[in-house]
């Protein structure tokens, strides 16, 4: 029944966590695109402050928005704030987490053939450090970079090799799957946390100067555009972190680093593509087609980089008859009657073949979680694999746990 309840949890959590992702990111996309085609002509009389407006068309009505970077005339009637999306996203978000990989550390954060943890709790702990450890350390460098007074693209780059140093960590201490999606799940904590500590405050601050009649200090302002901005471009990256738990030929592949950087840089690059050709159309910025051509470049390299080999290594198509004495017979031949006609000799889906020993060795927390936890595999169960299978895999699975 523990399972039963938990497969809801995981429905109805990943059903609000996709909802008010939708709603963060359509929000924050809209108001990006709002900074990028404001016309200084399209509202006329706006008063000190203003920076531009825009006309628009939808659902059969035209809007016309407009904005003030400080003291507006007036904010007359109710003023809206945009964080519940932001929130919300990340608390279904971090349940999901919860429910779906801390609550099975050992199957789905822990990969013996990458690291030997002594516990699955030190491992679900380690994981939730990853979240917290970066927003830390990200934070310290906006903070400590607006205090020299870096560039924003210093900063952002600086972001960048943070990034990148933690998920290469991630890769060297857990599962496949499971270094993607902690590498996601940071970055989008610290973009939650942006909005939290950040956005929200110093638009408070300022609504409250403006409310009294006080000078307007830019500041709050400007550091909420700057956090606003590395959400942004965030944003594309960790959706593929989340997508990427769907497909075991980036996840467990032996260049996964390597394809996870290509593949959050290239996100990145086509984000900063839409959001400056914007600007460029208004005549504020150059063409940014190479942002685009870079991006593209870039998926195609982690293409050519996942692309499957031809060849095994030594020992991972010995034959069934031969094996491992980590892989007793029982198993082969659970492997033979239910794996090898999508990952066989002759046909090897996402590049992963499992006739030989060596192989289930490889590859066995992937092969726990896709058959015992999550039991996805066989595809539909076509070939119907009965529970005393997987027991059968789940107790050799365990039994070469123990052993390392």
């Amino acid at each position: 029944m523990e399972s039963y309840f938990l497969d809801w949890a995981n429905l109805l959590l990943r059903w609000l966590h996709v909802i008010t992702a939708v709603a963060w990111i359509g929000a924050s996309f809209y108001f990006v695109f709002l900074d990028s085609n404001l016309e200084s002509d399209a509202a006329p009389n706006q008063g000190p402050g203003g920076a531009g407006g825009i006309w628009s068309v939808h659902g059969g009505g035209f809007y016309n928005a407009r904005k003030w970077m400080h003291s507006p005339p007036g904010v007359a009637g109710h003023l809206h704030w945009f964080y519940w999306e932001s929130y919300a996203t990340w608390i279904s978000g971090f349940l999901l987490l919860a429910v779906s990989y801390l609550w099975h550390a050992g199957a789905y954060l822990i990969d013996i053939t990458v690291f030997a943890w002594q516990s699955p709790s030190l491992a679900a702990a380690s994981a939730v450090g990853f979240l917290i450890g970066f927003w830390l350390l990200y934070d310290q460098i906006c903070r400590i970079g607006r205090r020299l007074a870096l560039s924003d693209r210093t900063i952002g780059l600086m972001t960048a090799l943070a990034v990148v140093g933690l998920a290469y960590w991630a890769t060297q201490i857990f599962s496949g799957r499971a270094a993607f999606l902690i590498t996601g799940a940071m970055m989008a904590t610290a973009m939650s946390a942006n909005v939290l500590f950040w956005i929200i405050p110093g638009q408070r601050k300022m609504v409250a100067v403006m409310r009294a009649g006080e000078p307007m200090d830019p500041e709050p302002g400007l550091i909420g555009k700057q956090r606003s901005i590395h959400n942004t471009y965030f944003t594309l990256p960790v959706i593929l972190t989340m997508l990427s738990n769907h497909y075991g030929f980036l996840t467990q592949h032996e260049q996964r680093f390597l394809l996870l950087v290509l593949l959050m840089a290239a996100g990145a690059a086509i984000r900063v593509y839409f959001v400056q050709r914007h600007a460029w159309h208004r005549g504020r910025g150059g063409n940014p087609i190479w942002v685009a051509v870079a991006g593209v470049a870039l998926v195609l390299a982690a293409i050519a980089v996942a692309t499957p080999k031809q060849t095994f290594r030594a020992g991972s198509a010995t034959g069934l008859s031969g094996g491992s004495a980590l892989v007793p017979p029982a198993i082969m031949t659970i492997a033979q009657r239910h794996c090898l006609q999508c990952h066989g000799p002759a046909v090897q889906m996402k590049g992963l073949r499992l006739d030989g020993p060596q192989a289930w060795l490889d590859h066995a927390g992937a092969i726990h979680q896709q058959v015992v936890i999550s039991q996805a595999m066989p595809m539909g169960n076509n070939t119907a694999m009965t529970a005393q299978e997987r027991q059968i895999v789940a107790s050799w699975f365990k039994s070469i746990s123990t052993s390392k």
